[in-house]
């Protein structure tokens, strides 16, 4: 795969979901040499899926080294993360870290705030492994649109949606504004006009987010929303997205979109990514980069 993009000029980053286990929540249908099942110590079962402990420092030193393997054997261009960190939360069922807490949370104010202690080791440990084994590769993060609501606190957006701060224990907003990433690309998946989380009111919220921190935004749309059955009308006219872009054309902070998925891009239901072709690709232009590679 890296070879292939290569081939075609395209930049290849590796995405991964730094703590999922199994999609399935019974240890004992992984192979038995499998590091869930040698070190069950690492491991829980939440919402019907396995996932490593990411307050265990062994579970994260391990996730970390996993990832590098592929850092160190392959010419990739960045490290991308998805929006998983602690798994969305199941209704009725707290995250069964209550033990590992005891073991490792001495300092923090409560169980949340040591949370995000340990995603924020996670990133910024990352970051520096990810530029020490190859310098000129990226590292970025795609998390979820919303960083928090504005009712929750002052700095967040005019949204009412959930929240990866409280959520997922995620400081999307704190990561920027640390310079612990190259980019942040926030899935904004929402159309524009929904009340509660609409994309006229997040894009530029992210855009005052990355003013004058260095880390490059890119926009993440949902093409596979487009042309879908059961999505709302905006996503039927096949002009949602173009509406996006030409938004985000009026905020010269954002440098770019990403697309999910591939398969939706191909399939192009109601004909919105040949819109955007039309109205806003003309002629190629050249990847945005970090200020760190430009000089």
């Amino acid at each position: 795969m890296v070879e292939t993009a290569h081939e075609r000029g395209l930049a290849f980053h590796a995405w991964f979901n730094p703590y999922r286990v199994s999609m399935q929540a019974d240890p004992s249908a992984l192979v038995p040499e499998h590091p869930a099942r040698v070190h069950p110590e690492w491991c829980v079962s939440y919402g019907g899926k396995l996932y490593y402990d990411p307050g265990v420092p062994a579970a994260r030193r391990f996730c970390q080294e996993a990832m590098l393997d592929a850092v160190r054997r392959y010419d990739i261009d960045g490290v991308h993360f998805d929006d998983y960190f602690y798994p969305y939360p199941v209704a009725g069922s707290d995250f069964p870290d209550e033990e590992t807490f005891r073991t490792y949370g001495a300092g923090h104010a409560d169980k949340a705030a040591w949370r995000r202690h340990n995603v924020d080791l996670m990133v910024r440990e990352m970051r520096d492994a990810v530029r020490a084994v190859r310098p000129d590769a990226l590292f970025g993060i795609s998390p979820f649109g919303v960083w928090r609501n504005a009712g929750t606190d002052p700095r967040g957006s005019r949204t009412a949606a959930f929240q990866s701060y409280d959520g997922l224990h995620a400081d999307t907003r704190g990561w920027v504004e640390r310079g612990w990433l190259d980019y942040v690309a926030p899935q904004v998946y929402w159309h524009i006009g929904l009340p509660v989380a609409d994309y006229a009111v997040l894009a530029p919220w992210w855009a005052e987010a990355v003013r004058g921190t260095g880390t490059e935004l890119w926009i993440g749309q949902a093409v596979y929303k487009s042309g879908a059955a059961g999505q709302p009308a905006p996503w039927q006219d096949g002009k949602e997205l173009t509406r996006h872009l030409t938004l985000n054309a009026t905020l010269p902070d954002i440098g770019g979109d990403l697309f999910f998925s591939a398969k939706d891009v191909r399939a192009d239901r109601v004909g919105d990514f040949a819109a955007m072709r039309t109205s806003h690709w003309h002629r190629p232009v050249l990847g945005p980069l970090p200020a760190r590679l430009e000089e």
